[in-house]
């Protein structure tokens, strides 16, 4: 299977309607409000990039657990978290299937990481704090930037998600994670962020 850079990702073409598909209990609610019409090419953007950063964010967290240098609790969150994101990861590429067009999956993109990431519990959790930080981002930038407003409440639901996680691990690295207005970032701000961490 080829692997594609971030660029690629993020500019592969769009064309197609959009039946929208949410992950867990959300499951089905907007597909009928995502209707017939083309969704905008912005939009499907925005999908592409969060796919990837939600592949991403799961393979981190997979990787985290795999290694085992976590206290009990901390593992439990980073289950957790790793279920989060492949949840989220279903609703973001539904909006690509249902545009007619297939989403990336793990074997698609090469993921890497700064030496010694999964070394210790700090480690991890810097890692994955830094991750979580720039998904929230990306979240936010997406919630002002899609013009399909029937996406728009999903994608709001998970960047409060994301909001969760960075709070926890603001907590476990002794910091303080509460922001009125915590920033979104653009799409090119959060291909930038994430080129990092693809080989």
């Amino acid at each position: 299977m080829t692997s594609l850079t971030r660029a690629q990702l993020v500019s592969r073409s769009a064309k197609g309607g959009a039946t929208l598909l949410v992950g867990g209990s959300a499951l089905g609610r907007f597909v009928e409000a995502a209707a017939a019409d083309p969704l905008p090419g912005s939009d499907l953007a925005y999908a592409r990039l969060l796919v990837g950063a939600e592949l991403l964010a799961a393979d981190f967290y997979a990787q985290a657990v795999a290694a085992a240098n976590t206290h009990p609790t901390v593992a439990k969150y980073l289950k957790r978290a790793e279920a989060n994101e492949q949840e989220h990861y279903k609703s973001v590429a539904g909006i690509i299937s249902g545009a007619g067009q297939t989403p990336a999956v793990a074997g698609d993109i090469d993921f890497s990481y700064p030496r010694g990431s999964f070394k210790s519990e700090g480690s991890v959790a810097k890692v994955a704090l830094e991750l979580e930080t720039v998904m929230l981002g990306a979240y936010l930038g997406a919630v002002e930037g899609i013009q399909t407003a029937a996406l728009t409440p999903v994608v709001a639901r998970i960047a409060a998600s994301e909001a969760q996680h960075v709070a926890y691990l603001s907590t476990i690295k002794g910091l303080s994670s509460f922001q009125a207005f915590p920033n979104p970032m653009t799409i090119q701000q959060v291909s930038n962020a994430l080129d990092v961490y693809t080989a």
